[in-house]
């Protein structure tokens, strides 16, 4: 529901890019592959219906994303909608956790599973206070697996709490894992062509990915919702091509506009038909979840349906240029939406694998930086008067852009009420400029400018810091920053900030 569902976005980032944070120094090189690392991780889906006292019950499915730290440990992030229970569309949670796994012998598992967020969301804006309480929870789990092979089933008995909150029960949750493999390289190669031997198995293992961003229209047929304007979103999708032509995708919208507390999760499946060389066509259809509070935007429960077509044209052989027209539906309510959007996309392709035999440059390493940090917003101010603390956590990703620049993307999500109710959250995107940092030099000053959202509106933030690098991989900052916000009305937001964040650098294959 509140703009800070925007803590979806800290779920999808973790889900592209956050995983590959964990990877420890004890995955080794991939055999004569050079600098390539081979990563172990897991996809994990987890539905659980919750008891609410005096209401209906909701029910949250759950993906995660989990790196391997160890043997039978993971650490990853995930984040958790509501379907078909209740009325609670626009209710949406992220959190940070670990599990567990130990081998009982053949192909039985232990689980345990231990996690920490924030989120919310309700039937109403002030029925989100119930609901939700502070915002932050707690979640933990026992549970027994079936390994398969390909992918592992389980059941978990589940304790879910929300401070000050309706949800606080344990139920039942049933699970399925999906293990993977990823390659890295160290962060210090950004730039470097990859060798040939590095080259060809990156293009067998690693495919073609693709992100796309999408300014995304959603014009509203009959609403039986108080909000009957067209809602406006920016989402983020990535999508992994399993053959030549045919993807699975995971997809976030935020809206800015129109409502700017709307969110929605979606996956899928989708097609690409090559026109010619330069224009695709796509079909995709998306399932998942969203909305904000019924009363407003009736997606009930919150269960959504989105088929999509889209036109692509080449820009150069790395970047595209989308027009997609689309209906989304929410099926067990009355929501029914015709949508436009104008996208970019940026294809991310491995290796020689997919060359189909022609002669292509070799990829390179394209270096990232992925900060989880804490984060204190003080001296707060909206409509001229103090309000409390705030307490944050969330996720930052920086792409170096040549020299001393990088593009920073940040989000997160409060754990701490504000302005009494669960929800707030930022989306930030700018630029960053930092000192050279080096095994010899390892102290790196740092400044970034950013424009995005928070919950009352558009605005910017800026922030200066300290980096300390620990190794290769790993580094610690602080930062200090002050946002600013209006909403359409006028309605001023101002507050400074305080972080500390640990770093994970590494680079990845891409043409």
């Amino acid at each position: 529901m509140l703009a800070a569902n925007i803590h979806g976005a800290i779920g999808l980032a973790s889900c592209l890019l956050a995983c590959a944070c964990a990877a420890q120094d004890s995955s080794p090189p991939a055999p004569g592959s050079g600098g390539l690392r081979v990563n172990e991780a897991l996809l994990m889906l987890d539905y659980q219906v919750i008891k609410v006292p005096g209401d209906a019950p909701i029910d949250l499915m759950g993906f995660h994303v989990h790196s391997k730290v160890a043997d039978g440990l993971y650490l990853g992030a995930g984040v958790y909608a509501p379907h078909v229970k209740g009325e609670y569309g626009g209710f949406m949670a992220f959190d940070i956790g670990a599990h567990g796994r130990y081998r009982l012998g053949g192909p039985w598992l232990v689980t345990a599973d231990l996690s920490a967020g924030g989120g919310g969301g309700g039937r109403s804006v002030s029925q989100s206070k119930l609901l939700s309480g502070t915002g932050g929870f707690v979640k933990a789990s026992v549970g027994v697996g079936y390994d398969l092979g390909a992918f592992a089933l389980g059941v978990s008995a589940t304790r879910m709490k929300f401070r000050q909150s309706l949800i606080d029960s344990t139920q039942a949750n049933v699970f399925v894992t999906v293990p993977y493999r990823y390659l890295t390289g160290a962060f210090s190669r950004h730039g470097e062509n990859l060798s040939v031997a590095e080259d060809r198995q990156a293009g067998r293992e690693m495919g073609e990915n693709m992100l796309t961003v999408t300014l995304d229209n959603f014009r509203q047929i009959n609403p039986q919702g108080s909000n009957k304007g067209t809602v406006r979103t920016a989402d983020l999708q990535y999508a992994h091509f399993f053959s030549p032509d045919a993807y699975w995708f995971a997809a976030l919208g935020v809206g800015y506009s129109g409502l700017p507390i709307y969110n929605q999760m979606l996956g899928g499946a989708g097609r690409r038909v090559r026109l010619s060389q330069n224009l695709s066509l796509y079909g995709q259809v998306g399932l998942g979840s969203g909305g904000y509070a019924p009363e407003l935007i009736d997606t009930g429960p919150g269960l959504l349906i989105y088929p999509k077509l889209a036109v692509e044209y080449a820009l150069t052989r790395s970047l595209g240029l989308q027009l997609s027209v689309g209906y989304l539906a929410a099926p067990k309510a009355s929501s029914r939406n015709q949508t436009y959007g104008l996208a970019l996309t940026q294809h991310l392709r491995s290796g020689g694998g997919n060359s189909g035999g022609a002669a292509l440059d070799p990829a390179t390493w394209r270096g990232f930086r992925v900060s989880l940090f804490q984060q204190t917003e003080f001296n707060l101010r909206y409509r001229g008067i103090d309000r409390n603390n705030l307490q944050l956590i969330g996720i930052q990703v920086d792409t170096p852009l040549g020299g001393p620049w990088y593009l920073p993307v940040q989000a997160a999500v409060a754990y701490n009420a504000y302005l009494g109710y669960p929800g707030y959250g930022e989306l930030l995107a700018g630029l960053g400029l930092q000192t050279h940092a080096s095994n010899q030099n390892r102290l790196q000053i740092f400044g970034q400018l950013m424009g995005g959202a928070n919950v009352h509106g558009l605005g910017y933030k800026a922030s200066a810091g300290l980096r300390v690098l620990m190794d290769k991989r790993l580094s610690v900052h602080l930062v200090a920053g002050h946002i600013e916000t209006r909403n359409t009305g006028g309605r001023h937001f101002s507050a400074n900030s305080l972080g500390v964040a640990l770093d994970y650098r590494f680079a990845v294959p891409m043409r």
